[in-house]
């Protein structure tokens, strides 16, 4: 059977869940798929252009965000929705941010944030940076949240926040968000 970059993808996605973005290294990914590691570059450029699509699978099943919804609500809930699809993935926070970083305009439910803040009010010439605001908060509560654990891990004394205190943590940063943006 050829090697297919559906494969490739799924396979790194498969990795990543199981052990985080560490052992997402090509060689392991090769060594999964029982190719060589060159065999890879046929289907993915570079592991940034890997991890761009990782992200892009761990947020595909957000949903568009309905049209009818009020902006305020319909952008809560999809900042929710953005924080639920990589919360239970080891380092998803950081391949979506790194994905980001290497092709801004590569990841759907990131640009609906844009196009979110723009139907709250925001004119356009902020529009990217609100949206990097609320990117940033997600991303940054889902970090929160797996460093505890981690931390947690390699020292049972540690006193973590539990999970339900960062996200009310979450929801207050959010709201100070949707403040800011009723006064636009």
């Amino acid at each position: 059977m050829a090697l297919s970059r559906e494969q490739v993808v799924t396979t790194a996605v498969d990795i990543l869940r199981r052990y985080g973005l560490a052992d997402l290294t090509m060689r392991r990914l090769a060594r999964e798929l029982e190719v060589a590691p060159g065999a890879l570059y046929w289907h993915v450029a570079n592991k940034q252009e890997l991890l761009v699509e990782v992200a892009g699978r761990l947020l595909a099943a957000i949903p568009e965000p309905d049209p009818d919804r009020p902006a305020e609500e319909a952008l809560a809930a999809h900042a929710h929705a953005l924080r639920e699809a990589v919360r239970h993935v080891p380092d998803g926070a950081d391949v979506v941010a790194l994905a980001h970083a290497v092709d801004p305009g590569s990841l759907r439910p990131v640009e609906e944030l844009v196009r979110l803040v723009g139907r709250a009010g925001v004119p356009a010439r902020e529009r990217e940076a609100v949206a990097e605001v609320v990117l940033h908060h997600v991303l940054g509560s889902v970090t929160t949240e797996h460093n505890q654990r981690i931390a947690l891990d390699l020292d049972p004394d540690f006193r973590a926040r539990d999970a339900a205190a960062v996200a009310k943590t979450f929801e207050v940063g959010l709201e100070v968000v949707l403040a800011g943006l009723r006064r636009v």
